[in-house]
């Protein structure tokens, strides 16, 4: 993918060998980027090692631990040319269930913005300065179907951290289109990734492809919007859902 190579990519939410965030991390470092990846746990080291990459641990719901990250990235590999925001649904030792709207509590709620959003707004502050000084910047916000486009029962609140994280890119893509920095999301339907569940499998089948999307699938749609490639594209959202949302019948 032309555009990509020599610069310096940040993935967040990369620990998960069977996920979106390595998936990406994976087409960047063959695209010729200089990858740094991150995520909450230790084992993220091992996918710097399998890919043979920079890699750090850093918590981004904390403003403090994603400077820190920044700084970090930026000593090892140079100034961040481009951002995918991934981090977010699940969190290594921490889970909350799903539950109808009156019966979250403030933690639940509070869990949901944290992840889901606040990690997406630490790392975009973080980064934009250097971004809009250079002239040059990529930001790929991973979000979701659910919550820009449908919902479920259940998911009131990651369906509205996930739209708020639609709201930061259009913003993002409107303020800083004038320093050459770009911002896009990409919203996944169904994803045959490691945290999906078997429910999550079957409505997969139910889409008009027949079956659930891959890591690899996104992948490809993130890697093009980091891209030069993708230079006049932003503020765009990427349904990557094998048509899911063209059905008013499923299943």
């Amino acid at each position: 993918m032309a555009g990509v190579a020599r610069r310096v990519a940040l993935v967040t939410g990369a620990g998960s060998p069977g996920g979106i965030g390595f998936a990406i991390a994976r087409s960047l470092v063959a695209g010729g980027a200089r990858v740094a990846v991150t995520a909450t746990s230790a084992r993220i080291h091992d996918r710097g090692r399998e890919l043979g990459c920079f890699s750090d641990t850093a918590d981004l719901t904390d403003p403090a631990e994603t400077a820190r990250l920044i700084d970090r990235v930026t000593e090892g590999l140079g100034p961040i040319d481009i951002l995918v925001n991934n981090a977010g649904m699940v969190q290594t030792g921490k889970a909350v269930e799903d539950r109808i709207l009156h019966e979250l509590t403030d933690a639940d709620w509070a869990h949901h913005m944290a992840l889901n959003l606040t990690t997406a707004f630490h790392a975009c502050r973080a980064v934009l300065p250097g971004m809009a000084a250079r002239g040059h910047g990529r930001i790929v916000n991973i979000a979701s179907v659910t919550g820009p486009v449908v919902t479920f029962a259940g998911a009131s609140a990651y369906a509205t951290a996930k739209a708020g994280m639609t709201g930061l890119t259009r913003s993002i893509a409107l303020e800083y289109g004038a320093h050459g920095v770009t911002c896009n999301a990409v919203l996944p339907g169904w994803i045959a990734s490691e945290s999906q569940t078997e429910a999550e499998a079957q409505a997969g089948l139910a889409t008009p492809l027949g079956r659930s999307g891959t890591p690899e699938e996104v992948a490809a749609c993130a890697l093009f919007l980091a891209s030069d490639a993708a230079s006049y594209v932003t503020g765009a959202m990427l349904v990557v859902d094998g048509g899911n949302v063209l059905q008013d019948m499923k299943g």
